[in-house]
């Protein structure tokens, strides 16, 4: 069950020619795993609304990130950013996301994110989030 997530494209998110500047697709992705993750894990990490994470907890930062451009978005498009859990790891998690405007898809994303420390040493996923995500995984092939 992928999540999705519709983002409007806004002025600020183009460049001269009224094109989406490449750097703000990531920037699409990024809000997307947030919400995912904000879906996935909310109600261990804190409140569904509340905090995503805690001044003292683990966190999840990207490790390797590709992008396939295929085709531009323009101002005032209504875009999805669709997020589906491809694997997991002792300590990482796989994604692919797909920024389509209607059917067509404009970019595509694999993402690897890894579970660490607020001091940046990597960190077995806790128990609890493995189970759940292994649930999200399970239900999605």
């Amino acid at each position: 069950m992928p999540h999705t997530l519709p983002i409007r494209v806004y002025y600020e998110d183009t460049d001269a020619g009224g094109v989406v500047y490449y750097a703000n697709y990531l920037r699409f992705t990024e809000r997307a795993r947030t919400e995912f993750m904000r879906q996935a894990l909310g109600g261990l990490l804190g409140a569904q609304d509340g905090p995503l994470w805690t001044a003292d907890g683990p966190l999840f930062v990207v490790r390797h990130l590709e992008a396939d451009y295929k085709a531009p978005a323009r101002l005032d498009d209504s875009l999805t950013v669709t997020t589906t859990l491809t694997h997991i790891g002792g300590a990482s998690l796989g994604m692919a996301q797909d920024i389509k405007r209607g059917e067509e898809t404009l970019v595509a994303t694999k993402v690897t994110l890894v579970c660490v420390t607020q001091d940046g040493k990597v960190l077995r996923l806790p128990p609890e989030w493995r189970q759940k995500l292994d649930a999200l995984l399970a239900a999605s092939v």
